[in-house]
């Protein structure tokens, strides 16, 4: 009896409906297979974004630590399961989509957070990951016990990440750099915006027959993952691989004030200098 209960309890997480969470949008409005269409689809800017970004820092990355690379693969599974999870609102397909930005934060963390903010008795970035492992690994086990709470606490992080920020900001008189970070910042305010809107909101959006506030909270907080982890990995290169005489460019052209930034690397391996 206990493997039936077992077994019944594992199909009710996966099946639709089974998470306490809802969002505004009309559910099953276009799709009788889809239960939030436009919080599905928005996803698929995370599939766009992370390939392009991938290749983009991928000078950097083989200059620094291909770990990096970590950050933007798992934004892809990002961007899968939080589709999963806006198509079945599931209790599997919210697990699977928060947990993903968990481990996100985790990796960013890992790579990028300054040396110079690391807690006193932690002396190199090393131990560093592994601390960032340990509470990630704890994070993930503890999240199961109140999973509505979950949204509410990762996106506390963004406030420790924008605190990050204006600390390195404060030193910075490059305005290419300073205006990196003000779009970095604005982006995640509008994101944030929209995500709160849409989550205490959602009687307006309804009014108005417009409940797609969610789904520009996909779009627009792709974006700014975009900016906020171009802006540390500059700041990373400078700090880290001064030698290779970091840039900051927007892609498609590099002319244009706006589009997906990256970094420029100038110089390599063959221009340190060796003591």
């Amino acid at each position: 009896m206990g493997g039936v209960y077992s077994s019944e309890r594992m199909a009710g997480a996966f099946a639709y409906e089974s998470s306490d969470l809802d969002w505004c949008e009309d559910n099953y409005k276009h799709s009788e297979h889809v239960v939030e269409y436009f919080n599905t689809i928005s996803n698929f800017s995370f599939l766009i974004i992370s390939p392009v970004m991938l290749y983009l820092l991928h000078p950097y990355a083989k200059e620094r630590n291909l770990a990096i690379h970590l950050v933007w693969i798992m934004m892809i599974f990002v961007g899968l399961f939080s589709s999963y999870f806006h198509m079945t609102l599931s209790f599997v397909g919210q697990m699977l989509d928060e947990l993903s930005i968990v481990w996100v934060l985790a990796a960013a963390y890992s790579v990028w957070f300054p040396r110079k903010m690391f807690p006193s008795f932690i002396k190199d970035r090393s131990t560093f990951s592994r601390l960032v492992l340990l509470v990630t690994v704890v994070t993930t086990l503890t999240s199961f016990v109140k999973p509505t709470v979950n949204a509410y606490v990762l996106n506390s992080f963004g406030l420790h990440m924008v605190y990050t920020v204006a600390v390195e900001m404060r030193c910075c008189t490059d305005q290419k750099v300073l205006r990196l970070a003000k779009l970095a910042v604005a982006l995640w305010v509008l994101a944030i915006s929209c995500w709160i809107s849409d989550r205490f909101g959602c009687s307006f959006w309804q009014e108005l027959n417009f409940c797609y506030m969610h789904g520009f909270w996909h779009i627009l907080i792709g974006m700014s993952v975009a900016y906020g982890s171009t802006l540390m990995a500059y700041l990373d290169a400078t700090h880290e691989i001064p030698y290779s005489l970091p840039g900051l460019q927007f892609w498609p052209c590099a002319e244009w004030p706006v589009g997906l930034p990256h970094i420029v690397l100038r110089g390599t391996t063959k221009t340190r200098k060796q003591c």
